[in-house]
């Protein structure tokens, strides 16, 4: 066994990086979880197909097929964790802290769109009153996209407040 096929310790994982280029470690982490992801799938006797793409600085992985909502449960809840597994696999390997997005039958993809309206409204009616608006908790996903939709909103901002699993946007007049 040599050097390069342990785990490298932390301090040296800056260095990993440079033996790949942004987009070559982007696609090497979709390739660690769409592996990953088949053997879970094959455990859980659960068919779907792996897309894998780079957006951005990001790679993302989708399950997608038919009957796939225990693998979303409740409101995301079992997506979240298996997001978190299946990046825990990707530093296992590569010793590089991922930001993977996991989507599994849509449901972020479907989600973006709901949230995006949620945040569309809420500047809405903060520009109407002018008094801030403070929405339901939300996992850092949605958070992100509900600012995404705020900030694309003249006359609003947004920040959020509280702490994790209560963690929520407010939404404030002014720019």
């Amino acid at each position: 066994m040599t050097e390069n096929d342990t785990l490298a310790p932390a301090e040296d994982s800056e260095t990993e990086p440079a033996t790949l280029s942004g987009q070559e470690l982007l696609v090497q982490e979709g390739d660690i979880a769409g592996d990953y992801l088949e053997r879970l799938l094959d455990i859980a006797d659960v068919d779907g197909d792996i897309d894998m793409d780079v957006e951005g600085t990001r790679a993302v992985v989708a399950i997608v097929g038919d009957g796939l909502d225990a693998l979303v449960g409740p409101h995301g809840q079992t997506l979240e964790a298996l997001q978190e597994l299946t990046r825990l696999a990707v530093v296992q390997q590569t010793g590089v802290r991922s930001r993977l997005m996991l989507d599994i039958g849509g449901y972020r993809a479907n989600r973006k769109v709901e949230l995006t309206e949620i945040g569309n409204r809420a500047a809405a009616r903060v520009l109407e009153s002018g008094e801030p608006v403070k929405l339901a908790p939300m996992t850092p996903f949605e958070r992100k996209v509900v600012h995404d939709a705020i900030a694309a909103a003249d006359g609003v901002h947004s920040e959020s407040e509280g702490v994790e699993p209560e963690r929520r946007v407010v939404v404030l007049p002014g720019a």
